[in-house]
């Protein structure tokens, strides 16, 4: 573990890095449709009909505010909603089709994303996913977020059903007393029954996602938290920071002090003694707050250098081609990225207006291909390489001189044309890629990001 000096020095404000550019260094503030369009179906029309893409569905909706998220949702108990939405995602993802010469997408990879994907029947799930699986590659990769209050056997059967195999929980902490400031009770007994129903439909990688640095959160808690979790023995174990944005999200993450909030070197021993336990537990450590079994493909890819990256986390898919349905849901492209409509009710408008719901995006410029790339393979493999002609090379005695803290503090190692993140360093990949990073360079960051730690 780094010394406290160190992990206060590094504890500033920083992207997540789940894509780059970052979403608030976009070029393209408001997306005019025809230039969308354009860049659109220049990148997709010489691809033969077999080209895969990947597939993200936004469902918004909630019956409850979780107080810790910082996800864009609806919270609502009318059910009616639901008719009404899925038309909505039907309608967008024929808009896409009829972009695409009115021929089928190969889908391979498909994430439902929320919000609380469960919240929606079994009945209105079935009709969204007999258009979005219509044609879908022999390799395919399908998994769902659910709400384990609200995750059924018969949506969960259903999922099974058309092809998902990954399915994750939402746990965040067992403790009573942080369940309560979150607003999120659930037993570790419904978490449990959850678990053991996925297990038994078929699924054959069920993740558990936990929160370190919540309110209230204490190593006892939290410890006890994590026990609980490895004794139910899950594929893969997501080990999130809290990210307190309140100036982003609103009332939702002002239900509680912000002296109530563990910080510093006080959250940074959760997540270390959290690691650890999973470590010992036989867990290997996936890229960044990510741990798996070591038979779990995400392992295995990262074990062989193979794991990507996009915004819908860790995967293994290789697809460059990310369509994002849904109000909020972000696309990204080789050309670039594009946002739909945050608001639901802007976008059950645009598409009864036959329009796409696309209004912000960015288009990447030659430098920004090559930042990605390195961004990218930072974030996955905790190191990037670069020829003697490329853009690092240019700026490489610049960027030793900004990076030689982070060398002298043992987080970086940068020898001839590589850099790789020490064993140490790894909780702080985000420092260096910011230090990479020509948007930041240029910007303060203060109320634009979360803490590191």
């Amino acid at each position: 573990m780094l010394r406290k000096e160190v992990i206060e020095k590094y504890n500033v404000p920083s992207p997540r890095y789940t894509s780059y550019p970052t979403i608030l260094d976009w070029n393209r503030t408001s997306f005019d449709l025809k230039e969308f369009k354009q860049e659109w179906q220049k990148e997709f029309q010489n691809l033969p009909e077999s080209q895969a893409v990947s597939v993200y569905i936004h469902l918004p909706y909630c019956e409850s505010l979780c107080t810790f998220c910082g996800c864009h949702k609806h919270i609502t108990k009318n059910h009616l909603v639901e008719t009404p939405y899925i038309d909505a995602l039907i309608r967008e993802w024929k808009l896409y089709k009829a972009m695409n010469n009115n021929r089928n997408f190969q889908v391979a990879e498909l994430h439902l994303g929320g919000g609380t994907p469960t919240f929606f029947s079994a009945g209105e799930l079935e009709r969204l996913l007999n258009v979005i699986t219509e044609n879908t590659a022999q390799q395919k990769n399908f998994s769902v977020e659910g709400h384990p209050n609200h995750t059924s056997e018969e949506q969960m059967s259903l999922f099974y059903q058309y092809g998902f195999r990954r399915i994750s929980f939402g746990v965040q902490d067992y403790d009573a007393t942080v369940q309560k400031a979150i607003n999120r009770i659930q037993s570790f007994e419904q978490v449990k029954y959850v678990t053991d129903t996925a297990r038994k439909i078929g699924f054959t990688a069920i993740s558990h996602d936990l929160v370190f640095g919540l309110p209230f959160q204490s190593m006892t808690g939290l410890k006890d938290s994590v026990e609980k979790t490895i004794a139910l023995k899950p594929d893969n174990i997501s080990l999130y920071s809290y990210a307190h944005v309140p100036w982003v999200k609103g009332t939702g993450q002002r239900g509680f002090s912000e002296e109530d909030i563990p910080k510093g070197t006080e959250k940074r021993a959760l997540y270390e003694m959290a690691k650890a336990a999973l470590l010992k537990a036989g867990y290997l450590e996936i890229g960044m707050d990510h741990f798996g079994l070591p038979t779990e493909e995400l392992a295995i890819a990262m074990q062989n250098a193979q794991l990507n990256r996009n915004f819908m986390g860790y995967t293994t898919a290789k697809s460059e081609r990310l369509i994002g349905l849904g109000a909020s849901a972000i696309s990204e492209y080789q050309f670039g990225y594009a946002q739909n409509l945050k608001s639901i009710k802007d976008y059950l408008q645009a598409l009864s207006n036959n329009q796409l719901p696309v209004f912000k995006g960015h288009i990447h410029s030659p430098e920004d291909h090559v930042m990605k790339r390195h961004i990218k393979s930072l974030m996955c493999n905790f190191e990037t390489e670069y020829c003697e002609h490329s853009i690092l090379a240019k700026q490489e005695q610049q960027l030793k001189n900004d990076c030689q803290e982070l060398v002298d503090d043992g987080i970086l190692a940068w020898e001839n044309n590589k850099l790789q993140i020490t064993q140490a360093g790894k909780p702080f990949v985000r420092n260096v890629c910011m230090q990479l990073d020509p948007y930041n360079r240029r910007k303060a960051l203060s109320n634009r990001f979360s803490q590191s730690i």
